[in-house]
Formats: structure tokens, C-alpha cells, sequence
């Protein structure tokens, strides 16, 4: 079932947000001290590409991640955000969108704080 549920996601926009995290994560890669940013956007890309069937677990809650965590809502964190809320809207405008459109509203939550999870 979640194979299904991932190709359906795919053309409802999770390639479209995928790309989006790619992009983020390559600009952060740019520079040597945005590496660690960079792999956990390539991480969370993977996440938005394929989401039914994954986890994600909370690990770390250090002083590190919430520094990270406020960087990256300046930094690039809020249009993420605000991508998954519009697609999350408009697919929940459908009865049949509305499992896709919750998603989105997940992932726009971990847009906004996605340092110190793992994904599962």
C-alpha cells in the first residue's frame, strides 16, 4: 500500500517539493560550514520524495539543534513551510486528496524544525 500511496504522492506534488529540498541543500552545501544543513535537506528530500512508510523519530534535542533549527526557518525553512501548507490546503479542498493534504501538513511542520530527527 505504500507503494501506491508513494506514486500517487509523487504526482501530487511530493517531486515538486523534493526538487525544492534538493535545491535548498545544494545552496547550503556551497559553503563548508553548511554541510551538516545540506545532508540533513538531502535526508528530509528523500523523506518529501517517498513519505508513506517512513518514520520519523525525534533524537536530539541539544542546544545544537535548536540553533540549527532557528537558522534554518530564516534561512529557508519558512518557504519549505509555506509550500507544504499551500499544497496541503488544496489537496484537502478533495475528499480523496485529504490523506495526501494531512501529509503535507506533516511535513510542513518538520519544515520548519527538521534538525535532531532521523527518518526511518
Amino acid at each position: 500500500m505504500s507503494c501506491l500511496g508513494n506514486l500517487i504522492w509523487i504526482i501530487c506534488g511530493g517531486l515538486i517539493h523534493a526538487a525544492g529540498w534538493l535545491i535548498i541543500g545544494g545552496f547550503w552545501c556551497l559553503t563548508i560550514v553548511g554541510i551538516p544543513i545540506g545532508k540533513q535537506c538531502f535526508k528530509m528530500a528523500s523523506l518529501q520524495f517517498a513519505p508513506f512508510g517512513k518514520e520519523v523519530v525525534t533524537v536530539n534535542d541539544s542546544g545544537i539543534s535548536l540553533l540549527l533549527n532557528i537558522l534554518w526557518i530564516i534561512f529557508g525553512g519558512f518557504l519549505l513551510c509555506l509550500g507544504n501548507l499551500i499544497s496541503g490546503i488544496l489537496l484537502c479542498i478533495t475528499i480523496v486528496g485529504i490523506p495526501f493534504g494531512l501529509q503535507f501538513f506533516k511535513l510542513a511542520k518538520l519544515s520548519l524544525c527538521p534538525f535532531g530527527k532521523n527518518i526511518y
